[in-house]
């Protein structure tokens, strides 16, 4: 039976019934939205992709999905507090191109970071989290420097395991726990201090996407190269992708590398 947008909708409808819930089909868009009835607040599923997923695992596929929206749906509807979950706020980087605003359009408190990048700042509520806006800063009464500092004091306290690997005489190392918060240990300086201490040559940094952290020892030109086809390769695969350009780290600064890609080296003729 071949899956169409109309029978995924019907399934959906099915597993959504909710007297406080809305439901809504956008055949132009061709995208499912499940939402709260009072406040709108909701969540958007893209079909081709459901679809995609349900013809490789059927309705496993959906049960997990309905599992996630339906916990998704359960934090929108609770009162967030800044207040006793000092803790469990976190810096968060994204592109520059990010949203500034919350879908209900009340600005987001971020703090300019490079040329490519933004800080944002999030309460974990342990399988999501949810961006601290100025609502929430307001009825907190707190100052955007006080979430910045406890949201810095945190990041510093994740681990900082790394894996490495050596690829033509440059040194590669990768972070990634999936914990949600990779690629914001870019904001840790005592850790980036002291992978620049051991480098070799110059110490370049990636955030390619949400879930990894890349440090790179370039000790030659073929390590430029080599960094600017893995950033793009993660960039293109991560699921919530930040900047493709790496950066150089020198005198505590993150200045960005446009690398032109050379070709591979080709193979010793016989």
């Amino acid at each position: 039976m071949e899956m169409t947008s109309m029978k995924m909708k019907r399934k959906l409808e099915d597993r959504f019934v909710n007297e406080a819930w809305n439901t809504h089909f956008d055949r132009e868009q061709d995208t499912f939205r499940i939402e709260w009835m009072d406040s709108k607040q909701g969540v958007t599923i893209s079909l081709p992709g459901i679809i995609a997923k349900w013809e490789n695992r059927k309705e496993k596929a959906l049960d997990e999905l309905e599992g996630h929206i339906k916990e998704a749906l359960t934090i929108m509807a609770e009162e967030q507090t800044l207040v006793g979950k000092e803790e469990n706020i976190f810096p968060v980087i994204r592109s520059g191109s990010f949203p500034t605003e919350s879908n209900k359009g009340v600005p987001l408190i971020y703090t300019e970071h490079t040329g490519e990048t933004r800080v944002y700042y999030a309460i974990d509520l342990g399988k999501s989290y949810r961006l601290i806006d100025e609502d929430l800063l307001n009825k907190e009464q707190w100052e955007q420097e006080r979430v910045h500092q406890v949201a810095m004091f945190n990041v510093r306290r994740l681990s900082t395991d790394l894996k490495s690997e050596e690829v033509a005489g440059n040194t590669f190392y990768f972070l990634s726990s999936k914990d949600g918060y990779d690629a914001s240990r870019i904001l840790n300086e005592a850790f980036l201090e002291g992978m620049k201490a051991q480098a070799e040559g110059e110490l370049a940094v990636g955030v390619p996407h949400q879930d990894v952290l890349i440090f790179a020892d370039i000790k030659n030109k073929m390590g430029y190269d080599i960094l600017a086809q893995m950033m793009m390769q993660f960039f293109a695969d991560g699921r919530n992708p930040i900047t493709a350009l790496p950066f150089l780290y020198e005198d505590q600064k993150l200045e960005p590398i446009f690398i032109m890609a050379q070709k591979k080296p080709e193979q010793d003729k016989e």
